[in-house]
């Protein structure tokens, strides 16, 4: 294949090494220069751009490899969304972009150079890879956490401090280079983590490195997992930084024990969310806009203000739906502590989580996905927890507490089902499968529902784990719910769980 694209191009790229050159599909009919430009803008420059647009397909070819695959790799854990239609993001089988004078291309390098004029002429050499942040207008907790899952998408965030000065919550974070730090501050600058609050503003610090003695709450060295948690602020050896430093003002970690036990589960990754439907990637060349509530969901900001886990599930299937239907679904994403179906209102529910960071987890992957023919809607409830029925009242079974249960997946600090979170999918990851069941044994469980297999593929070293592709997303679901801990003997309950892959 020619290692250069055109505007003639009818093949579909299935890319997998790196390129320069990356590769969007599924846009939606109507989308602009300017929508696809901004997808890859957070990551680097954009040098070239080839639009396919009545295969509804792009080529973005970004200033360097390293910034194509920083957009891929962010990309393939938090799915882009324009216009309420979810697009993939891929490398290119292409190292580079070969464009005509056509009216269509004509376009998309009018809105290259547009973008240039306005926002290439700031661009000065950073002068450190550490940042000092700002966090202005502060309404709603910010936590070292949280800043990692929004600075770790411009690059490693190698060490992170947070404290308090002049009133002002504040944090100084280091990348491996400057060129990282000058795409973060490029990029956040002036932007909102809230909705209307929570400003983050961005300068170039004057030291060189951030020297860290412990890791918790208020100072992590992801370089240096080894480090003791401390019992109190961290040291800090720089005379500048020492008085700088006060305790902060959040102390809330996303996961119980995550502070502690700092996993390396649980490190610099981005945090996995699937934007909400009806939000939209920026339209603006270079912004990434004032994030609203459901827009931080997209980047991977946490919404949710601590201690809210309680969910609001409505548009149920009241024939269909029990508590433990929404136990197995909900727990994808989180441990699931109680459900309860209301009793006069069966087409409702509260599904109540373990902490607010899986509650976020669960509302922006499950909220619009169709459940037994209905779209599902999911909202934060006024309720901060889940009442069980008083002693003698019964509620015909409506309300259920899970607390006990054996089929959490995230009770295990560092568990590995942590970094296997991704958004429900047709294909399926399927796992525990005993010796004696075979590839047809697996087909007919899954078919004997009247959903439909089209796919199914053991793992070739180990077939204890398979993927099974469904005739849709809704029917991978509702397979999810029947057939995780079904028992296949020999002592083994399959776990199901949705897979990033396809078959």
């Amino acid at each position: 294949m020619s290692n250069t694209a055109n505007g003639s191009d009818s093949k579909k790229f299935k890319g997998d090494s790196p390129s320069k050159v990356v590769h969007i599909r599924k846009l939606p009919d109507d989308i602009t220069e300017t929508e696809v430009i901004s997808l890859g803008l957070p990551f680097g420059n954009v040098s070239n751009l080839l639009m396919l647009k009545t295969k509804n397909q792009a080529f973005l070819e970004m200033n360097c490899e390293d910034a194509a695959c920083n957009m891929v790799g962010y990309y393939s854990t938090v799915m882009p969304v324009i216009r309420h239609q979810p697009v993939y993001v891929q490398f290119s089988n292409h190292k580079e972009l070969k464009t005509d004078n056509s009216p269509n291309q004509e376009r998309a390098q009018a809105a290259l150079r547009a973008f240039g004029a306005s926002h290439m002429a700031p661009c000065a050499v950073a002068s450190s890879s550490v940042l000092r942040v700002v966090v202005e207008n502060l309404l709603y907790p910010v936590s070292l956490d949280a800043l990692c899952q929004i600075f770790s998408k411009f690059g490693t965030v190698l060490r992170i401090i947070v404290f308090t000065k002049n009133s002002q919550f504040q944090a100084l974070l280091q990348y491996p280079d400057a060129a990282c730090a000058q795409a973060a501050k490029l990029s956040l600058d002036g932007q909102n983590i809230y909705n209307a609050c929570c400003t983050l503003r961005i300068s170039f610090s004057k030291l060189t490195s951030l020297n860290v003695k412990y890791n918790n709450e208020k100072s992590r060295d992801f370089t240096r997992p080894d480090l003791p948690p401390g019992d109190g602020q961290p040291t800090l050896e720089h005379p500048s930084m020492a008085a700088a430093f006060a305790p902060g003002i959040i102390s809330a970690a996303p996961y119980a024990g995550a502070a502690q036990t700092f996993s390396p589960s649980y490190t610099i990754q981005p945090a996995v969310f699937l934007p909400p439907a009806g939000v939209t990637v920026p339209a603006l060349p270079g912004a990434l806009t004032s994030l609203s509530l459901a827009g931080a969901a997209r980047m991977g900001f946490p919404s949710l203000p601590a201690g809210v886990c309680v969910l609001l599930v409505s548009n149920l299937h009241p024939e269909r739906v029990t508590p433990h239907c929404l136990f197995i679904l909900f727990g994808v994403y989180g441990d699931v502590m109680r459900v309860k179906i209301l009793f006069n209102k069966k087409e409702t529910a509260l599904v109540q989580m373990s902490d607010s960071t899986q509650a976020q987890l669960a509302m922006s992957h499950l909220n619009g996905q169709k459940l037994y023919g209905r779209a599902v809607r999911i909202t934060v409830s006024k309720h901060m927890s889940v009442q069980l029925p008083r002693e003698g009242h019964e509620d015909q079974g409506l309300t259920k507490d899970f607390s006990n249960s054996p089929l959490h997946r995230f009770k295990k600090p560092g568990s590995k089902n942590y970094s296997n979170i991704f958004p429900p999918s047709a294909t399926l990851h399927l796992s525990n499968i005993p010796p004696c069941v075979v590839e047809d044994d697996l087909k007919m469980l899954f078919s004997s529902s009247g959903a439909e297999v089209k796919a199914f593929k053991f793992f070739q070293k180990d077939h204890k784990m398979a993927l099974i592709q469904m005739g849709s997303v809704e029917e991978a679901i509702e397979a999810l719910i029947e057939f995780h801990n079904h028992d296949l003997g020999e002592n083994h309950h399959l776990r199901v769980s949705f897979s990033k892959s396809s078959i």
